[in-house]
């Protein structure tokens, strides 16, 4: 597809999604998805001025009002805001300010005053001699939608003004929808049998387009008005809010005020953390040049204010063409697929491969090579697939077919009962050792040193290694002279490999690559048996009554312990010299009951504190949960001390921490 027939498909899709959205009020995707394709869409008809059309998405405010409601013009209409993805863009804008001043501005720009973005409806309020006279929606920025009725039945829209309000007064607000009255509505509405609302602007926006006042008095919406469009003329927007309130107007009390673009940045820094312990939802933050005249004079685009910009949280949520599908083969045969993915900004990063679990998954979403999907990132860390973004083409690409043989040896690919993945067949599958070998190396594991991707591939090509425990009988003459493998670096593989003979047991349990033993399971079966040789005697039902192992995991440690490939390597590493044993734990018992997170660099190996806090009765674990109950904070630590503080997590210094276990 070029880029012309992009930027056609791209403006069917947004038109409808629009519609969907601010006529229908049931939208088709999520607010990050439609903003990533509307920024596809804009930096496209940059690229492209020849295919310009004013009746693009792009050129456009909201959408048209619908027939149900009497219409209302909006004199001027009402404009949208230009968003800002990062910091470098929140800085672009401020050096466009100061360069379209002029004369009248030296220097950067500001002060700003920064506002919280509510995800809620727009609406306008007309007051005449002090009273509420008129309520419309945006609609499509210059035609809105006549809610009078509706707005005087919110409780928090005043009817009547304060003295001292001017005679005519028009004012531009949010009406939104607590976090606690949506999801008690939508509670409501299963119990009822009836849909859920997507989020709580969607329900906002359906509950103040109601044919009944009531229904929406009774949904508890409120509102927080931002703009001051007539009836006064303040120099300074900080002003205009003052005033507002002063009048009786519920105006935001969370608002910023900042000299330049620098503290604008420290305040989204500041408020990301804290934005989900609000009462009401909120996807940016809004920053406007303070001096309202200047904000006058710079004017506006077709859309959008010169002088004002809306920052937007880094999407958790996008849209963007799957280009392929890869299928890896991990180190227990399990075939993975793996999205390959036109270039999409997702949480602030580039994601270009996202994960698609199994082939349930894709046969059940209908995903398609060629398709527009919908990413976002699990747990903030690993992008993955969840679903296609509807829109024309789908059905005449061909159905995705899951291999049943391997990509890598091509042998059998057989899905057993129960499972959810097909594995590879052949126990001697090279990708299977190759991802195997990975994972013994691993920090998780016994960390080793030196064995990355490009070490491991040389092994195998070369013919040095062709079991795990081959990596252990290498020698520095093995290692000397090969491709890509220096005379030091073949000597700090020797000495790594050496090392990792004397890792506890938990850690050798993990490198085995058992089925469903990782840190946890590993840890409380080196607590439960102390060797190995006890865990490899230990019966099926001793094994299940571990805490966290349970029948399946059990299963899979006995069939491990007394298959072939098991017993081949527990002879091997008893004759090479491995003899773990459990971590010794201390008396004290000083962190019992405790969950640690290790965040920041530490003056020693973190696998090392984590050994301490574990020896000394704490579950470790690697990221920040509401179950995390201390956070042992090193040098540098970033986000997830930031994390920890704003659920308030107790926190403590390495040094305090070494004083508690008595690791000095």
């Amino acid at each position: 597809m070029d880029e012309a027939e992009r930027i056609a498909e791209l403006r069917d899709t947004l038109s409808r999604f629009v519609r969907a959205y601010f006529v229908e009020d049931q939208p088709e995707v999520s607010d990050a998805v439609y903003d990533s394709l509307m920024r596809e869409l804009v930096e496209l008809e940059a690229r492209h001025p020849e295919l310009s059309d004013p009746k693009s998405p792009s050129q456009r405010v909201g959408g048209a009002p619908r027939g149900d409601f009497r219409s209302v013009s909006h004199e001027p209409p009402l404009l949208s805001l230009m968003n800002a993805m990062d910091q470098d863009e929140l800085r672009a804008f401020d050096r466009r300010i100061a360069q379209a001043a002029g004369d009248g501005l030296a220097g950067p720009a500001g002060p700003y005053v920064v506002e919280p973005k509510i995800d809620g409806l727009t609406v306008v309020l007309h007051y005449e001699n002090g009273r509420l006279r008129l309520a419309a929606t945006r609609g499509d920025g210059q035609t809105g939608e006549d809610v009078t009725p509706n707005l005087m039945a919110i409780a928090a829209v005043p009817k009547e003004l304060r003295q001292g309000a001017p005679e005519r007064l028009e004012v531009r607000g949010e009406v939104y929808l607590p976090v606690a009255s949506f999801e008690a509505l939508n509670q409501a509405r299963e119990a009822e049998g009836r849909p859920l609302f997507q989020n709580p602007r969607n329900a906002a926006a359906g509950s103040l387009r109601q044919q009944d006042p009531r229904v929406t008095a009774s949904r508890g919406l409120g509102v927080f008005c931002y703009e001051l469009r007539s009836g006064a003329t303040p120099g300074r927007q900080s002003e205009a809010l003052e005033l507002l309130a002063a009048w009786g107007l519920p105006v935001n009390p969370l608002r910023w005020s900042c000299r330049g673009i620098e503290d604008v940045i420290a305040v989204t820094e500041e408020f990301a953390p804290r934005r989900d312990s609000l009462a009401y939802a909120v996807d940016g933050l809004v920053v406007k040049l303070d001096d309202l005249e200047l904000t006058r004079r710079l004017g506006a685009t077709q859309k959008a204010p010169r002088a004002q910009i809306a920052f937007k949280f880094p999407a958790d949520e996008a849209a963007t063409t799957l280009l392929d599908i890869e299928v890896q083969v991990g180190r227990t045969g399990a075939l993975t697929p793996t999205a390959v993915l036109s270039p999409v900004r997702l949480a602030g990063t580039t994601v270009q491969r996202a994960s698609l679990h199994n082939e349930d998954l894709i046969r059940q979403k209908d995903i398609r090579i060629g398709d527009l999907v919908r990413v976002r990132k699990a747990g903030e860390i690993i992008p993955e697939v969840i679903g296609i973004v509807p829109g024309e083409g789908h059905d005449a690409r061909p159905p995705y077919a899951f291999p049943t043989v391997c990509p890598v040896c091509g042998a059998q690919a057989l899905r057993l009962e129960g499972e959810a993945v097909r594995r590879c067949s052949n126990p001697s599958c090279p990708a299977k050792l190759r991802e195997w070998l990975l994972h013994l190396g691993s920090r998780v594991a016994l960390d080793i040193d030196g064995l990355g991707p490009k070490t491991v591939d040389i092994l195998l090509e070369t013919g040095l290694v062709h079991q795990p425990e081959d990596l252990f009988r290498l020698t520095l003459t093995d290692l000397e002279g090969l491709p890509r493998l220096g005379a030091k670096s073949a000597g700090k593989l020797v000495a790594a490999l050496q090392a990792a003979r004397a890792r506890p047991l938990d850690r050798l349990l993990v490198a085995l690559g058992i089925p469903h033993v990782g840190e946890r399971s590993a840890q409380a079966l080196a607590e439960r048996f102390g060797s190995l040789d006890a865990i490899a005697s230990a019966s099926l039902g001793d094994l299940a009554e571990v805490v966290g192992i349970g029948e399946t995991t059990a299963t899979e440690i006995e069939r491990f312990m007394m298959g072939p490939v098991g017993q081949r390597l527990l002879r091997s590493l008893a004759e090479l010299g491995f003899r773990p044993e459990a971590p010794a734990r201390t008396a004290s018992g000083s962190l019992d009951g405790e969950v640690v997170v290790f965040t920041g660099r530490l003056s020693r190996p973190r696998s090392e504190a984590q050994a301490i806090a574990r020896s000394c009765g704490a579950v470790v674990e690697s990221d920040i949960t509401r179950r995390t109950t201390l956070v042992v904070v090193g040098e540098e630590a970033g986000q997830k001390l930031e994390k920890a503080r704003s659920l308030g997590i107790r926190t403590v210094s390495e040094a305090e921490f070494g004083a508690v276990t008595g690791a000095g």
